[in-house]
This record gives structure tokens, C-alpha cells and sequence, in this order.
């Protein structure tokens, strides 16, 4: 009986399968080997897609003519930095004496590509090969992925879209950098006094660059409009309660062109007159209509997965996307939490019914444990099955990230940061089996001559699920902690006097009114991302939701990937197409940035099209579901390339695209030599400024 031979994806891995296995093994070079079995692995990819050079020798110098290029056929090579450990791979893949490959690389789509790239530069023929496919690094985790191995053929359509990937990332790449860059390249570094500038272009990358151009473009043509609202301060046991006036039916200004919206007037005259007209009879009061009580219900949201996590650590810890993941690959590999890179944000039934395991785990991680006698004491975790959390439908290739309940030995060697990481999943995780918090919350409104007062104050009844990731405070001075910043609701009122005195009041009630004011407010332009709001709204095929029940009921396949966004972010950043604040992780364009955009708004548009991109992704889900053919999505592929090729060939618009640049550079300094359109700007100002005094 010949060996078998498991080949993971990095060193780290390959030894927990090799403890797993309980292998007593000897360590050979770039192996490890015991009597029955063999452990390997790859340090990430070995193979890579070769430069069109090598196709031909014509494609290494850049040239108009040579484009579109559109292989038949592609070509591969080993990456030279690892060649040693692909030979070495590569061989032990080709022993006579080994008749089972196991291929442990990560569970999705990258690892899969990875081996089927080495596999296919090994030319490894006629062995026995199966698919091993874990959530999480646990013993117990990777003695069943190993025991349940499905034969490497059922994960052939998920290779296949894994080809198809790459093959497109590198033809857009190819042809659009090299296009863009020899019709519009000289002109962006003449502008920028560059030696000279390539224009980096991505399926992806250049999505997102739109994405963030388009926002800090709305911000500036943004216009502040102020409106003015009238408030009513009204008496009542000894408590204030504010009122806020609105011009509902039955309001004199019902309709009025001179509202803002209902609550607010365009001009301070009209709600000057408002409070004229109230206080024409003394002493002033008010009539209750109206008082309504209820309970709110909020639940606990759903599991993490990947963007959810980057975004809720971008917002707490201020760190970046790509150091979100890197952090709770580190979890994964120290065996904490489960498969990172995942789109889920549900469990499937397989994992609710031994999800007793892991909250039995967690009881030697000491913050749990008093969240861990809650639930026990409530049973709720026998429930979780027929939850809202679970849910076989929404899973693809992984389910959410949660905590294993295994590896806490490994926490006190983290770095601080990774711990509150950790914690930030584990209290998540705890929360699902909490109930909804309920929120107590009373209505009035007061009637004065007609016009009609709205007030209302909501109080934490029952914490249920807060009491694990914490009670919201209210936002003082627009500014809030690391504390109040993660949790969602931050209206909650601390008064509990004022509310019990509301709760009193009764429909036909007269309340004096102590003073009638004009609070002047003033519109907000759209927010700019943050490096977390960003992947979310990537995630979402470019709609930024901020409603978490509503990002659940409309996911589908956004812009990039799990694994990938976090690249693509770090990589936008490299090339200094934007900019991101370390500290507050708020992402901006660069003025070279904005050119690009310009001048794919000017050539490619569609590359800027976020639903477009989308539907890429989209077509690389159905090539792994085998709804459509990899032929069929070369097909469109090259007919895009091709189309859009022709297109950018036959275009003259240079100059139109220095008007572009004028209008961009107003709003940075240029390096290497003075911002022309800026100086002229402020010449323009400063003539202006000597034309007044005139």
C-alpha cells in the first residue's frame, strides 16, 4: 500500500495536520515524513501566470499595435523566490510510493487555484486525489475534513472560476494598464512633472478608485443649506420636556412652499413668525392630543463575517482592512476562531447542533464565563437550529466566524490588539444566544393654537443581548468613545426621571410652556469612507447600507471578495491612487488618483461601472455552481477587451482631459512644481478681493 501525501498551504499548517494526524514524523527538506505518510506545503502560491513576453518578444515593449492581447492558450511558471520548495513539492507529488494526495490548502477558491496551479506545472498523473475542506483548524476539525475528503473532481467548476479569475485580472490588467498608459500617460506625468506615469488598471481596483472619486467630488459641489425649526419647551413635574414643531395637516404652514420639511422653514423670518403667532395669548400652554406607549425590540445582529468584522474593527480600533485580516488569520492559524475569509453570516445546521462544543470551550476564557452561566441557565443555545442564524441557504463555502472554543493557551502570546479582536468575535458569538433588548418608549404630542409638538424619550427596559457587548451611551458634543462608537444605537435616554414623569401624562392634560425657540440646523454633505465602510460598500456592489438587516436581505456577489478586498484596498494605497488617515482610517483620492479617473471616465467608463464589476463576480459564481461554461465567460471576456480596446483607439481627447486635470488640481499642490490652476484661482480671488475695496 503506497503513502498518502497531504499538501498544505503554508508550514504553519502542514505541521497542525502533522499533529492532527499524530505523526511521528522526521523532518526532511521542505517535508515532513513518517512511515505512512508525507505533510508538505506551499508558502503561498509557486506558480504564477507568465508575462506576455513570453509568449513573444514583440509584447515586452509596450506598443499600441500589439493590443488587444488575447492568448489562446496560457502560459505558467514557477515564481523564482520559491522554485526550491516547488521542486521539492513537485517531486514528492510525483513518488512512486505515493498513491493519495490530499490537498489541504485553504478552503475557497484561491486555495484551490494554488494547488491546481502546482499540480498542473508537476504534471502529476494517475494518482488518487482528494479534497480535504475544513472551518476551522481544530483537531477535530481537520480529522473530519480528512475523513470526509471528496474526490478532487467535484471541486472542478470551483478551479475552473478560479482560472477564470486570474485570466481576467490579467488580461483587464494588461491591456487596459498598457492601453491607458501609452495614449494618456505622458500627459498625466507632464502635469504632474513625473519622469513618467503608468496607469495601473484593475477589474476591481479601478471600481473602487471610482467609487471614492465620486464621493469626494459629491462633497465638494455639495451646497449648506441652513433651515430653521421652532421648539417648544414644555413643563411637566417639574421636568422639561422639548417638543419639536412640524407642519402636519391641520398646520397653517401644511403644504407652505416656505418649509424646508415639515419640521424646518428655509428662511429664520417664517419661524420668527411662527412664535409670533404662538404667543399671542399668555401665558403660553399646550393640550396633549396624543400619548402612545410602546416596547421596541432590537436583536441580536448576525455573526460576523469578513467585511463585517473589517468594518466593525476599522470603526473601533482604527485599523486597517488588510490588518483586520491578518489579525484573525493569525486567530485562525492559532486555532481560535474559524475559516476568516468567508461571505456567511450564519451557521449551518451541522455546526448549531454541536455548537454545545464550543461554549463548553469558552469556559476557560474567563471574560465568557459569566455570558456562558446566563445561557446554560436559559437553555437558549438548544433553540439556536431554528434561528435566524442559521441558515444552510446563505452558506457557500464557509459559514460565519466564531470562536472554536480551543487554542486559548495561545492567547497570552498575542499582541494586545488580536486579543480585543478575538473578544470583539467571542461577545458577537455569545450575543446570538442572548434575547432582544427591549426599549420602553412614550410619544406625546401637544397642540398650541392648532400647531402641533412632537416629543418623545425612549429608556432601556430590558438589556437582553447588550449585557454582552455592551449598553450604547449617548454621543455628547457630536463626539463619541471607542465604546459608544461600535454599538448601533446611541439614543438612548439617560433621563430615567423625565421618563417616568412622561409616562404620567394623560391625553387632555394643559402643560405651561416655558419658552418657545428657533434652533438653526444646517444640511450635511455624504460622508467620506472610512477604510471599513468602504469594504462594506464593496461588499454591496457600491451601495454604502448602513442598515445591517437590510445588507442581509440584499447580498449577492458585491465587488471582489473576502479574501480580496482587503488586497485591493492596500494596493489603491501603494500606488498612491489614495489616501488613507491612519488615524481616523478615513480614505481619500490623490490628485494622480483623480486624473486616472478622469481618464477612465473618458475611455473606459464601464471600468468604473460598480454593478458591472459586480456581474464579473457574479458570472465567476455561476462558472463554480456549473450554470455557465468557462467558454462562455471567455467569450464575453475578450469581446470586452476587445470592444473597449478599439474603442479607447479611436478616441482624440486629450485636451479635453486638461481641463479635467485644471479642475481636479484646484484642490491639491501639485509636486515638484506650483499648482498652476491653483495659483490661478487665487490670483483670480485676490483681484476680486482689490475689485471690492475699489
Amino acid at each position: 500500500m503506497g503513502k498518502s501525501l497531504y499538501i498544505a498551504e503554508k508550514p504553519s499548517v502542514a505541521q497542525e495536520f502533522a499533529k492532527a494526524l499524530h505523526l511521528k514524523t522526521k523532518r526532511g527538506d521542505g517535508y515532513l515524513e513518517s512511515e505512512e505518510s508525507i505533510v508538505t506545503w506551499c508558502v503561498g502560491h509557486l506558480v504564477t501566470m507568465s508575462y506576455p513576453e513570453v509568449y513573444d518578444e514583440k509584447y515586452k515593449r509596450w506598443s499600441l499595435e500589439t493590443l488587444p492581447f488575447l492568448p489562446k492558450e496560457f502560459k505558467y511558471e514557477v515564481i523564482p523566490g520559491v522554485a526550491n520548495q516547488f521542486r521539492i513539492v513537485s517531486g514528492l507529488l510525483n513518488r512512486p510510493d505515493v498513491d493519495t494526495i490530499y490537498v489541504c490548502t485553504d478552503s475557497g477558491r484561491e486555495g484551490e487555484y494554488i494547488y491546481r496551479l502546482v499540480e498542473q506545472m508537476a504534471e502529476v498523473r494517475g494518482k488518487r486525489r482528494l479534497r480535504v475542506w475544513i472551518d476551522s483548524q481544530t483537531e477535530e476539525e481537520i480529522l473530519r475534513g480528512i475523513r470526509e475528503a471528496k474526490d478532487l473532481s467535484e471541486y472542478d467548476n470551483l478551479s475552473a472560476s478560479a482560472y477564470l479569475r486570474a485570466k481576467e485580472d490579467y488580461l483587464m490588467g494588461i491591456n487596459f494598464s498598457r492601453l491607458l498608459t501609452l495614449k494618456y500617460g505622458n500627459s498625466i506625468s507632464n502635469y504632474l512633472n513625473k519622469k513618467y506615469s503608468v496607469i495601473s488598471v484593475g477589474r476591481v481596483m479601478t471600481c473602487v478608485l471610482g467609487m471614492v472619486v465620486r464621493r469626494e467630488r459629491e462633497i465638494r459641489e455639495f451646497v449648506e443649506t441652513p433651515f430653521y425649526r421652532v421648539l417648544g419647551r414644555m413643563e411637566a413635574g417639574g421636568q422639561i420636556l422639548e417638543g419639536e414643531w412640524k407642519a402636519v395637516e391641520g398646520s397653517r404652514y401644511f403644504g407652505s412652499p416656505a418649509l424646508y420639511k415639515e419640521n424646518g422653514f428655509k428662511e429664520k423670518r417664517h419661524a420668527e413668525d411662527l412664535i409670533r403667532f404662538l404667543g399671542q395669548e399668555q401665558p403660553l400652554q399646550c393640550r396633549i392630543e396624543t400619548v402612545e406607549r410602546k416596547k421596541e425590540k432590537k436583536n441580536p445582529p448576525l455573526l460576523f463575517n469578513l467585511a463585517e468584522l473589517q468594518n466593525e474593527c476599522s470603526k473601533r480600533f482604527k485599523i486597517s482592512p488588510d490588518e483586520t485580516l491578518r489579525i484573525v488569520q493569525e486567530l485562525y492559524e492559532k486555532k481560535l476562531v474559524t475559516y476568516p475569509r468567508t461571505d456567511a453570516r450564519v451557521l449551518s445546521t451541522a455546526v448549531a447542533k454541536e455548537i454545545h462544543k464550543n461554549l463548553n470551550g469558552l469556559m476557560k476564557y474567563e471574560p465568557a464565563v459569566p455570558f456562558l452561566n446566563d445561557i446554560v441557565a436559559m437553555g437558549s443555545h438548544k433553540g439556536l437550529a431554528k434561528s435566524r442564524y442559521v441558515n444552510d441557504k446563505q452558506i457557500t463555502d464557509h459559514y460565519a466566524i466564531i470562536p472554536t472554543g480551543q487554542g486559548l493557551g495561545a492567547l497570552k502570546s498575542l499582541p494586545q490588539l488580536s486579543a480585543r479582536v478575538y473578544d470583539v468575535i467571542v461577545r458577537r458569538f455569545l450575543s446570538i444566544f442572548y434575547p432582544a433588548a427591549v426599549y420602553q418608549k412614550v410619544s406625546v404630542v401637544t397642540n398650541m393654537k392648532g400647531e402641533r409638538f412632537f416629543a418623545s424619550l425612549k429608556v432601556l427596559a430590558e438589556e437582553g443581548y447588550l449585557k454582552v457587548v455592551g449598553v450604547p451611551k449617548p454621543k455628547k458634543d457630536g463626539k463619541s468613545g471607542e465604546d459608544t462608537a461600535w454599538n448601533e444605537d446611541s439614543s438612548i435616554a439617560e433621563d430615567a426621571g423625565l421618563f417616568e414623569v412622561i409616562k404620567a401624562l394623560r391625553k387632555g392634560m394643559v402643560l405651561p410652556v416655558a419658552e418657545l425657540l428657533i434652533k438653526e440646523g444646517k444640511t450635511s454633505p455624504p460622508k467620506r469612507y472610512n477604510s471599513g465602510s468602504l469594504i462594506l460598500a464593496m461588499e454591496n456592489a457600491g451601495q454604502l447600507i448602513e442598515d445591517e438587516e437590510l445588507r442581509a436581505q440584499i447580498k449577492g456577489s458585491g465587488i471582489g471578495t473576502s479574501a480580496t478586498r482587503g488586497e485591493i484596498l492596500k494596493k489603491l494605497f501603494n500606488n498612491k491612487y489614495l489616501a488613507l488617515n491612519k488615524k481616523t482610517q478615513i480614505v481619500t483620492p490623490t490628485l494622480e488618483g483623480e486624473m486616472i479617473f478622469d481618464v477612465v471616465d473618458h475611455s473606459i467608463k464601464s471600468l468604473l461601472n460598480p454593478e458591472l464589476t459586480a456581474s464579473w463576480e457574479k458570472g465567476l459564481t455561476y462558472v463554480a455552481d456549473g450554470d455557465i461554461t468557462s467558454e462562455e465567460y471567455m467569450v464575453k471576456l475578450e469581446a470586452f477587451i476587445t470592444s473597449r480596446t478599439r474603442g479607447v483607439l479611436g478616441l482624440n481627447n486629450q485636451y479635453e482631459l486638461r481641463g479635467c486635470y485644471d479642475r481636479a488640481a484646484r484642490f491639491y499642490t501639485r509636486p515638484g512644481r506650483q499648482n498652476t490652476a491653483r495659483k490661478r484661482t487665487s490670483n483670480h480671488r485676490e483681484q476680486e478681493r482689490k475689485e471690492v475695496k475699489k
